[in-house]
C-alpha cells in the first residue's frame, strides 16, 4: 500500500506497512470508505503525523477514534475543522487551559496551531464509520498506533505524553516514563471531567518540563 505520509514517520513505520496486519487494515478501510461515509476524509487520515514530523515531536495527546458526526473529524484528535462547533471534550479542554494559564478560550476547535508546535495529536483508531464509534475497532490500527508509540519512546527524548481516560492510559504502558513524562488523569468528557481533569494542571506541568529539558513551551 502506498501509504502518503510524512517522510520521517514513513521510514520509521515502513515495517508496519509492509506487514500482514496492516494490509488487511488497509483494504478494510478501502472497503468502508467506498460503502459508507467514513471520517476524517481520505487524505486526512495521516494527518496528525503529517502535520507534526517525527523529529518535531514534543508532545503526545492521545485520543480514541475519531469524531464520527458530519465535518468534524480532520485527523487530529479532539480537533475539529475551522467553523465547527466545539464538541464538550474540546471546550473542556480549553476550560482547563484557562484555569491554569489565563489565555482566552478560543472561537477555533483547530488545534492544527498546537500540531505545529510540536503537539502530535494522535487517536488510537484513524478512521470511523459515520455516527457509529468504535466501528473500526479491533482491525489493526491499535496495533499501528502502538508502534508509534513505541518508536517515539525508542528514538526519542524527554517527550511529555498527554493520557486522559482509561483507554490512552493503557496505552502508556508502552512508554518509559524514566525518560519521559507521562502525564495520567480522567478523560475530559463531560461524563468523567469533575473527577480529576479539571484541576488536572498538565498544561502548566507539560510546559515546564519542556522548558526544563531545553525546549521552547507550547502556546496552548
Amino acid at each position: 500500500m502506498n501509504v502518503k505520509i510524512e517522510e520521517s514517520w514513513k521510514s520509521r513505520l515502513s515495517s508496519q506497512f509492509s506487514a500482514p496486519y496492516f494490509r488487511q487494515l488497509a483494504e478494510f478501510v478501502r472497503a468502508e470508505y467506498a460503502a459508507h461515509e467514513c471520517f476524517p476524509p481520505g487524505p486526512l487520515i495521516f494527518n496528525a503525523m503529517n502535520t507534526t514530523p517525527f523529529e518535531a515531536v514534543k508532545v503526545v495527546i492521545l485520543g480514541q477514534d475519531p469524531y464520527h458526526d458530519v465535518g468534524q473529524a480532520h485527523g487530529l484528535c479532539f480537533s475539529v475543522q475551522e467553523g465547527v462547533a466545539q464538541p464538550p471534550s474540546l471546550q473542556n479542554i480549553f476550560k482547563e487551559i484557562h484555569s491554569e494559564t489565563g489565555a482566552p478560550i478560543p472561537a477555533s476547535g483547530d488545534l492544527t496551531r498546537w500540531a505545529r508546535q510540536g503537539v502530535l495529536l494522535l487517536n488510537s483508531l484513524l478512521t470511523v464509520r459515520a455516527h457509529q464509534p468504535g466501528s473500526h475497532q479491533g482491525k489493526g490500527w491499535e496495533q499501528f498506533t502502538d508502534a508509534v508509540i513505541a518508536a517515539l519512546n525508542r528514538e526519542r527524548e524527554h517527550l511529555v505524553f498527554l493520557l486522559w481516560g482509561s483507554y490512552a492510559i493503557r496505552k502508556g504502558s508502552l512508554v518509559d516514563s524514566s525518560r519521559h513524562l507521562v502525564l495520567t488523569s480522567p478523560h475530559p468528557s463531560p461524563l468523567s471531567s469533575y473527577r480529576g481533569f479539571f484541576g488536572n494542571h498538565h498544561f502548566t506541568l507539560c510546559n515546564d518540563y519542556l522548558i526544563q529539558h531545553g525546549q521552547q513551551p507550547i502556546l496552548w
